[in-house]
Order: structure tokens, then C-alpha cells, then sequence
């Protein structure tokens, strides 16, 4: 990917990338606050919003959405790996279902992604899939986004580390996805500005976003993507903040007045 700005997943140097692959992470429990957020469609609807530069999902929500007529009004973002909380595992480890070129040329995604759990005593297997992933995407022309959540005994058992949102271990994420090749890294919160900003010092040209993480007040929320944006952030991947609401398309509109139009939360609310 030459320039990441050129492709359809950002406008205006930003992103806001609606994520649907809770069905695959959390299980039903994610739609229970608005149930009509398990039926695929309805999300699908929902990231027709002028705001939502592409739509997250996995491979089988993928193929299902590509059979509808008016699936080329969302730009897909195809996520090529993924786990169920279900299993007991000695560390976290997100195994691949989907390649490139599936995901590309059978599913039409603009871009993909891949979870990577930098600490995981398994980060050495996922570099290796990751390589694999982002020079496939190289030769299709598509970006690589990567959802950096740094987690595993690495950090739980390291006395420097005070856990996966600790600013040191977020800033080391970020900068992890810079040195494997990553286009875009997604990020949790790490939760002040200041330490947002040390991030972004650390990862060159290289666009990243915001983790929206579990649903909270609409206040509280956009105040952390603004302070993102303030200082450098490109936007937001954001799923149950917006798919569990009775209404998402009207926090879709005050997402985008900050997010692409330089807006402060208290202009939008």
C-alpha cells in the first residue's frame, strides 16, 4: 500500500471504521443491549452512514453481506483472524481463517485486518502470519490494519507493566505495528491525553485509531475521540459504542463532526 490516504477507508486523512466482529469475540452477550444488533443486516444499514469509512466484519458475515444488491454502498474491511471466548487457553492466541486473497478477490474487501496480542507467549507464531498477511496485501494494493491489544503473561507477569492500558505497553503496541508494516494500528484508550500523545510520537506517519471499547455516555466517549484527534489520532473503530444504541445513526453525525470536521464535543452535543 503506497498511501494509505488514497485508498477508501479514509476520508480526509481520518477513519471511523464501525467493528462487527463481536458475534466471533464475545458471543451473543454484545447484542443483548439492543438485539436487533445480531441480525447482520441491521448493522450493515447502520454503516451506510455518511461518517463510516468501512465496516469491520469476519469472513462468513462477509460473504453473507456480499450477497445483497446495495453492498457496494459499504466499504468492507474483511478481519483475516479472530477467537471465541469459549476455550480455556494457556495465552491468547488469535488463529487465521481467511487470507488475502480471499478476502480481496472473493469478498471484495477495501482493506483487512488482524488481531495482534503482542506479550501472548504466542506473539512469535503471530508475526509470522502477520508477515504473511501484509505482503499478501501488498500485492493486492489493499491496506493492513492492525488491531494492537498488547495482553498476555508478558505483561500480567512483567513489575514494570500495570496491565494491557498502561501507556508504556499501548505506546510499544503501536509502535510494533509501524515495524511489521501495519498501514493503520486500533488501539484501546490508554486514558490521558498525554499518554495518547507519546503514541503518536513513536509511530512515524503511520494513521492510528481509537479502540471505542464497551458502551458509555455519550459525553465521556466523544471526549476521548477528541482528544485523540487533538493530537494527532486518525479517527475511531468503534462497535457496541454505536451497534447497541436505539438510534446509532445520531451518534454517527456528532462522530463525524469531530472526527472529519474538526468539531469539539461540546459543538456536537
Amino acid at each position: 500500500m503506497k498511501d494509505i490516504d488514497d485508498s477508501s477507508i479514509v476520508r480526509n486523512g481520518n477513519s471511523l471504521i464501525v467493528a462487527y466482529d463481536h458475534g466471533t469475540e464475545h458471543g451473543p452477550v454484545d447484542f443483548e443491549p439492543n438485539p436487533e444488533s445480531a441480525d447482520p443486516q441491521h448493522v450493515f444499514d447502520v454503516a451506510k452512514h455518511n461518517a463510516v469509512t468501512a465496516l469491520a466484519v469476519q469472513k462468513g458475515v462477509a460473504e453473507a453481506f456480499r450477497e445483497l444488491d446495495d453492498s457496494d454502498e459499504v466499504n468492507l474491511l474483511v478481519k483475516l483472524n479472530g477467537n471465541s471466548a469459549l476455550p480455556k487457553r494457556e495465552d491468547y492466541y488469535s488463529p487465521k481463517q481467511c487470507s488475502v486473497q480471499y478476502a480481496v478477490e472473493e469478498l471484495g474487501a477495501e482493506a483487512v485486518g488482524y488481531t495482534m496480542y503482542q506479550g501472548s507467549i504466542n506473539e512469535d507464531r503471530m508475526w509470522g502470519e502477520f508477515r504473511e498477511v501484509q505482503e499478501e496485501a501488498r500485492k493486492y494494493g489493499v491496506p493492513v490494519v492492525m488491531w494492537s491489544y498488547p495482553r498476555g503473561k508478558g505483561i500480567e507477569e512483567n513489575p514494570d507493566y500495570s496491565g494491557q492500558k498502561d501507556p508504556e505497553v499501548v505506546a510499544y503496541g503501536a509502535r510494533l505495528g509501524l515495524e511489521l508494516g501495519a498501514d493503520m494500528v486500533k488501539c484501546k484508550y490508554p486514558g490521558k491525553q498525554d499518554d495518547w500523545k507519546k503514541l503518536e510520537k513513536n509511530i512515524g506517519e503511520m494513521k492510528s485509531v481509537m479502540s471505542g471499547g464497551s458502551k458509555r455516555s455519550d459525553r465521556a466517549f466523544l471526549q476521548d475521540v477528541h482528544a485523540t484527534i487533538e493530537v494527532g489520532g486518525n479517527g475511531l473503530a468503534v462497535g457496541r459504542n454505536v451497534f447497541q444504541r436505539e438510534d446509532p445513526g445520531e451518534l454517527l453525525d456528532k462522530l463525524e463532526g469531530i472526527i472529519f470536521e474538526g468539531k469539539t464535543p461540546e459543538e456536537v452535543l
